[in-house]
């Protein structure tokens, strides 16, 4: 899943618990075939998505899936003006298909991301799109202010820090976010959080998880470190997710970045 975490000795990945293997296979990108039921969508209206994994050589479908995060599934779906957000997981049906019931709050182009590990290939993050016509839709990519304030959720104070203050496109930075209360806080879905980050435009994706969290002398909050880079300059949203007493909260950041000097 983390193919940068490299080891000499057998264990497993510090970051998302996976048992490393020997040895990178070559990438190959696994088609997916997604069918929606009805066929035209409303707003509002309870959907049934299906999602059929092909083998890249031969068409035919996939059935054999590593466990990722403890789902063999990851779907996130999130809206042209990026105010809706889905971290959801689609259940395996007999047929090796995936399927999930879910609304489209209202009209508009739908980014949907489909995060799964093939077990006879690497990790996957391929995206798809939904259109859900009716009155206002619009296909303008979103235009977002940068707002890196506290947010507040569930149970939980969200910081934001990054590290260069400024992030620059093509370089990597640091995101630090603090969690206040620091007590409670604990693993969602196999990791201490989970992190989508996408351009105004939903052209640029990225699906992270964190590579350390620390509990700072003499400071209130819990500590949660993520690594990214971003590739074009532009204000991206920044969705994070964290879990404390059972309790899982979401909150967004929007984070300028700025093109090299």
């Amino acid at each position: 899943m983390d193919r940068d975490i490299r080891s000499k000795t057998p264990g497993v990945c510090p970051r998302c618990g996976m048992k490393l293997v020997p040895g990178i296979p070559e990438f190959r990108e696994y088609p997916v075939v997604l069918s929606t039921e009805p066929n035209v969508l409303k707003p509002g209206q309870t959907t049934r998505l299906k999602f059929q994994v092909g083998d890249p050589e031969t068409r035919k479908p996939v059935r054999d899936f590593e466990i990722v995060h403890e789902k063999l599934y990851h779907l996130f779906v999130i809206s042209q003006d990026l105010s809706f957000f889905l971290h959801e997981h689609p259940e395996m049906q007999p047929d090796g298909s995936f399927e999930i019931q879910l609304s489209f709050s209202k009209p508009g182009f739908y980014r949907v991301l489909n995060d799964f590990y093939p077990a006879s290939g690497t990790p996957q993050l391929v995206s798809s799109a939904l259109f859900v016509p009716g009155p206002g839709f619009n296909m303008a990519a979103a235009a977002l202010a940068p707002d890196v304030s506290p947010q507040h959720s569930e149970n939980l104070e969200i910081q934001l820090v990054t590290e260069p203050r400024q992030p620059i496109a093509g370089m990597q930075t640091l995101l630090f976010f603090r969690l206040t209360p620091k007590d409670g806080v604990e693993p969602l879905l196999g990791a201490m959080g989970h992190m989508l980050a996408a351009s105004s435009d939903l052209i640029d994706l990225i699906h992270d998880h964190p590579v350390q969290v620390m509990e700072p002398a003499n400071e209130q909050y819990t500590q949660i470190q993520f690594d990214v880079i971003f590739p074009r300059a532009g204000v991206h949203r920044v969705w994070v997710q964290f879990q404390r007493k059972g309790v899982v909260n979401t909150v967004a950041f929007n984070v300028p970045v700025t093109e090299v000097n």
